[in-house]
């Protein structure tokens, strides 16, 4: 008898297109996500279990094209496939549903508080559902649901820790690529804000210039001390005095 397996028929990710087209409607839907995964990158450099996709498709049904939300993170996972990285994000071979998922709303509404919503709730079953809208005016501009038997429940607070992740999400105005503005960012259980990998790099120049300041004021002071004690022992000699026999 031949022994048949399912997942064998399924196409794999290199059949699969690694996108669903739709371009981006701002610089925000690309720089939001991205500033998250480098930050990732940075504070779980040493993790290997983890990955997040930036407009990455996820294929969900092999019938079905494409979702390409604009972040997502699942853990569990390898963080590299290969050296050619992951075209996309294909359930039947991750095993694992991302935890998190982000939108963010560009002018155009896309359905994110409405059809997006219901369709990671019930289809997907996605624990943490994301949507960040800076055009908002009366409500707030970020929102995070956590599934509960089924629906999405609006957590309050911010930033909004997630426990099954380990971090918390939230916005503040801030500094990414020069470009001053608010950003979302990942904040640790205490609501302390984690740092970019800009702000990083800051740190350890300001920290640098820091400790070369005081080498340099140390060494000034060195010289000015060694310059006093010439002087006094020259002085001292003119008197008479051998510095060297002083008790």
């Amino acid at each position: 008898m031949l022994n048949y397996n399912p997942l064998h028929c399924l196409p794999s990710s290199e059949e699969l297109l690694d996108s669903d087209d739709i371009p981006v409607d701002n610089e925000l839907q690309d720089l939001i996500p991205s500033l998250l995964k480098a930050t990732l990158a940075l504070v779980w450099s040493d993790h290997w279990d983890w990955f997040f996709g930036v407009r990455m498709g996820i294929y969900y049904d092999p019938n079905q094209p494409a979702i390409a939300p604009d972040g997502f993170l699942s853990l569990g996972v390898k963080r590299f496939v290969d050296e050619d990285l992951r075209l996309s994000y294909v359930l039947w071979e991750e095993n694992k549903l991302p935890m998190l998922v982000l939108e963010v709303v560009s002018p155009t509404y896309r359905g994110e508080y409405s059809t997006k919503k219901e369709f990671y709730a019930k289809e997907l079953g996605i624990l943490y559902y994301v949507v960040y809208s800076p055009l908002r005016r009366k409500k707030p501009h970020l929102e995070v649901y956590r599934l509960v038997d089924g629906e999405y429940i609006l957590m309050s607070g911010n930033p909004v820790w997630l426990p099954e992740i380990g971090l918390g999400i939230g916005r503040e105005r801030g500094i990414y690529q020069g470009i001053a503005r608010e950003w979302l960012y990942w904040y640790n259980e205490e609501g302390q804000r984690l740092l970019t990998p800009e702000e990083r790099i800051k740190e350890a120049e300001e920290w640098a210039t820091f400790e070369q300041q005081r080498r340099v004021e140390a060494e000034q002071h060195q010289l000015l001390a060694e310059q006093r004690t010439q002087l006094l022992t020259e002085r001292l000699k003119a008197l008479g005095v051998d510095p060297e026999n002083l008790a």
